[in-house]
């Protein structure tokens, strides 16, 4: 009967159809058709995996590092300056991780968990050598506090990081125009003159 069947169906359409009898099918691997549908579905997989990855790989370099510092230090500086509230980054050089907050409170010294926008510390490739305020405060373990308001930074200063290299960045915050700028190598520190200094 299938025999039968496959005669007549050559007879209709002989180069489109071969129906073959009952276990004549061999295993002869993958058609082209089932190879592309898998290609297709690893590349969706891969695309939904791979930016996570990259962000996972990305985050630990030192150059993510001391970006996200810089946005942090800016950020504080920038909302400050357009609403009412008072901001501040804690730079914690024991710990090497840093905080920004908004203070809501009279106690400078207490820090309230509601209070905290983010925190992060930083990874083996990225140190926190030293900070120094444009007043000449330096300090190279416990905490150092960059404030900001309406008006600005209340002390300007610098952060110097080390990478895996030993090699030396600075963030400068500067507090005349409220700019926080990443510099290459641990860089002289602008100050203000005292008012005998200034001549005019």
């Amino acid at each position: 009967m299938v025999k039968k069947v496959a005669k007549v169906m050559t007879r209709i359409c002989p180069a489109r159809i071969r129906i073959r009898p009952a276990g004549g099918f061999r295993d002869r691997g993958f058609t082209f058709t089932e190879l592309i549908i898998a290609i297709v579905i690893m590349g969706l997989f891969l695309g939904l995996v791979m930016p996570n990855l990259l962000d996972l790989l990305k985050r630990g370099t030192f150059r993510s590092q001391v970006q996200d510092l810089l946005s942090t230090m800016q950020m504080a500086v920038d909302t400050a300056a357009s609403s009412s509230g008072r901001y501040e980054v804690i730079i914690d050089l024991d710990e090497q991780k840093y905080l920004l907050r908004e203070i809501t409170s009279s106690d400078l010294s207490q820090v309230l968990d509601e209070e905290i926008i983010t925190e992060q510390y930083l990874g083996n490739n990225c140190w926190i050598s030293y900070v120094m305020f444009d007043d000449y405060d330096f300090t190279d373990n416990g905490q150092a506090k960059f404030r900001a308001g309406r008006v600005g930074w209340q002390y300007g200063g610098k952060i110097v990081l080390l990478d895996e290299d030993d090699q030396s960045y600075s963030i400068v915050v500067n507090r005349m125009d409220g700019v926080v700028r990443l510099e290459r190598d641990d860089v002289t520190l602008m100050v203000p003159k005292a008012k005998e200094d200034v001549f005019f």
